[in-house]
């Protein structure tokens, strides 16, 4: 099955070392995305990923489809346009010290994105499954529009249709809320990813706070399942949702667990205690793309959800945007193999 994701694809820009932005003299670069990170994790497991977006004609937006493409992803339905190609600049956190995100994304190519730019139907063609996110309704009404556009077009040719609601305060500039926004969208969605802060924000749907200070902690399930309960009477034609739950002690020690809502019946996920994390940008779009890995190839529930929790602790261990495993290390560690020991 071909699993077609939509969203922006940025160039990131990141202070070595820790560094403050204004401690700076140069930045590492590399690029990024949430959607984009999901085709690439689905790449590297061996699956058939294609991403869409819009871009500039230019050499920094040919070496990011390059980059695409190196992870086998293909790139067949990127559209060109004028403008520029967004840029965001991370300072990543580290002790008591948060990190800092600054967007530098509008008059983007992707912004200026308009319903028909992009042919749907062509997309479609050979896919079983679109995946999308709240990311790309919060850019501009325009990219708003074409997310219900794409949804409407994969419903039509009977795809799987999944969303992260990746509610991002600070995109939510053109006059509208994600409260106002997204509920639509969502209703035509099978399967919806999200953290408690999402749910809320999105919804109105409040969960229990997710308060591990180790894997011995008890999971308040039916908090969890009452939510998804309320999350499945707004959106009746949803199969399946995904609480993604993280507890952040300081920068470099989180705990990590999730819960799963499939039909009626609730999963938990193991929590997994990750010291020393490297970089928790796109441990979401990890979680996503092993359950979708998980649905695809029909597994139980249970196990999706596993690979999802294990595709995400990993995520926590590599610098950069994109997850860097094979789906034989995200079964591993979904089997107990998290002991840091080396392999050979």
């Amino acid at each position: 099955m071909k699993i077609v994701t939509f969203g922006e694809l940025m160039l990131r820009l990141t202070p070595p070392a820790f560094r403050r932005f204004n401690q700076t003299g140069r930045f590492e670069a590399g690029f990024g995305g949430s959607e984009a990170n999901v085709a690439v994790s689905l790449a590297n497991y061996g699956l058939a990923s294609e991403f869409v977006t819009c871009l500039p004609a230019n050499r920094i937006a040919d070496a990011a489809v390059a980059d695409l493409r190196r992870y086998g992803v293909g790139t067949d339905f990127v559209v060109r346009k004028e403008g520029r190609i967004g840029l965001y600049y991370m300072e990543e956190a580290v002790a008591m010290r948060s990190s800092q995100v600054v967007y530098d994304r509008g008059n983007s190519s992707f912004d200026a994105l308009q319903p028909g730019d992009i042919d749907w139907n062509a997309v479609f063609a050979d896919a079983g499954w679109f995946h999308w996110s709240g990311i790309s309704a919060a850019v501009s009404a325009g990219t708003a529009a074409v997310c219900a556009e794409a949804i409407a077009a994969a419903r039509r040719r009977g795809l799987v249709v999944s969303c992260d609601i990746n509610y991002r305060r600070n995109l939510w500039k053109y006059g509208k809320t994600a409260r106002e926004v997204l509920p639509p969208l969502l209703a035509e969605c099978d399967i919806v990813f999200g953290t408690e802060l999402e749910y809320l924000q999105a919804l109105g749907v409040p969960m229990p706070a997710f308060k591990a200070c180790d894997t011995a902690y008890e999971m308040p399930m039916e908090g969890y399942a009452k939510a998804a309960g309320e999350v499945a009477r707004l959106l009746p034609k949803c199969h399946t949702i995904v609480f993604a739950l993280r507890n952040v002690l300081n920068a470099q020690h989180h705990l990590l667990g999730g819960t799963l809502w499939h039909r009626g019946k609730m999963y938990a996920a193991r929590i997994y205690d990750i010291e020393g994390v490297v970089d928790c940008v796109g441990v979401g779009d990890a979680y996503n793309s092993g359950i979708i890995y998980g649905m695809v190839h029909g597994m139980e529930m249970p196990r999706a959800l596993a690979l999802g929790a294990a595709a995400c602790a990993l995520k926590n261990t590599v610098p950069g945007d994109y997850a860097q495993f094979p789906i034989e290390e995200i079964m591993a560690a979904a089997d107990g193999a998290t002991n840091g020991r080396i392999a050979r």
